[in-house]
């Protein structure tokens, strides 16, 4: 394991008590870090924190609850002395169903946890943070939330939305020492497979051009440069970990012809010839990151003198 210099630091971590959460929380414990563990599955905790340092603590919350995130985020500065980095990583899958199908309450249920608990514990620990002006958010979204998956709307809807959570954030605190960002892994093998149909677990596989699902350990690396000092000309961004997954621009359009130039092919209207002042309005035209060069005694009409 490659280890970042964490010593001195402290790091509460959602959904702790397992999969990609124990994994980045064990690894930011061997770089050096004081770890809170928080997780709704005390039994878990437990068993988590026994694979940690002695200096780990352990709280049992629903991220859902807003009085709670808001006391267990002041117990955890409390208790390590700050809470110099968040990793939001409890989330919960819902239903493989139809939109049509989806049940309502499980589609507000994967919302509460999925978007409203990133939501309540962002806000909790950013003031904390802010005190110190310094921290690290890393929120674990999904690739689903950028290539939406079907029959996992309320999953791939809410991963987006930590997505659009994390640039609006990171954006609000770019002028400060805290830094946002989220991960979108595609498909890791932990417990969360539990709540999915075979159907879409042998979908999501089909996906991933390197032919396997990720580890929790591959995501914890990522998650931990992103949470480290190291990180800090990056907020507001999105680190892909799909396996090649990724999703990309659409292809360009087809060459016409084979001339030397070999241009792409262009909509109808843009090949019909065109008249002396409109090649004129376009000579006078330039990208917006070369300013045009009007050439003497021919100035464009209508810009500053």
């Amino acid at each position: 394991m490659n280890q970042l210099d964490f010593k001195g630091r402290t790091a509460a971590v959602t959904g702790g008590a397992m999969g990609i959460g124990l994994a980045v929380a064990q690894r930011l414990a061997a770089s050096g870090a004081r770890v809170a563990l928080w997780d709704r599955d005390e039994q878990a905790l437990a068993a988590a924190k026994a694979t940690l340092p002695d200096d780990t603590r352990a709280f049992a919350l629903d991220v859902t609850d807003a009085a709670t995130v808001a006391r267990v985020a002041q117990a955890t500065a409390a208790a390590l002395g700050a809470v110099d980095v968040l990793v939001c990583s409890a989330g919960i899958t819902g239903p493989n169903v139809p939109l049509a199908d989806y049940p309502v309450d499980d589609w507000k249920r994967v919302f509460d946890v999925n978007v409203h608990g990133v939501f309540l514990c962002n806000r909790a620990v950013v003031p904390l943070m802010k005190a110190k002006d310094y921290g690290r958010i890393v929120n674990i979204a999904s690739v689903a939330g950028k290539e939406g998956n079907p029959n996992a709307s309320a999953y791939s809807a809410s991963k987006a939305a930590v997505i659009g959570l994390t640039k609006s954030l990171g954006k609000e605190l770019a002028r400060t020492g805290i830094r946002v960002n989220c991960v979108t892994p595609a498909a890791v093998r932990t417990a969360i497979f539990d709540q999915m149909t075979q159907q879409h677990i042998d979908f999501m596989l089909s996906k991933i051009p390197l032919g396997r699902f990720g580890t929790v350990d591959e995501i914890a690396a990522l998650v931990c440069w992103l949470a480290s000092e190291d990180c800090s000309f990056s907020t507001g961004a999105v680190f892909d970990l799909s396996g090649g997954r990724a999703p990309r621009r659409p292809f360009a359009p087809p060459f016409r012809g084979e001339g030397a130039d070999r241009r792409r092919a262009a909509p109808e209207h843009s090949l019909a010839p065109r008249s002396g002042a409109e090649r004129g309005r376009r000579a006078c035209s330039a990208p917006p990151e070369r300013p045009a060069r009007a050439s003497a005694g021919a100035p464009c009409k209508g810009g500053s003198g």
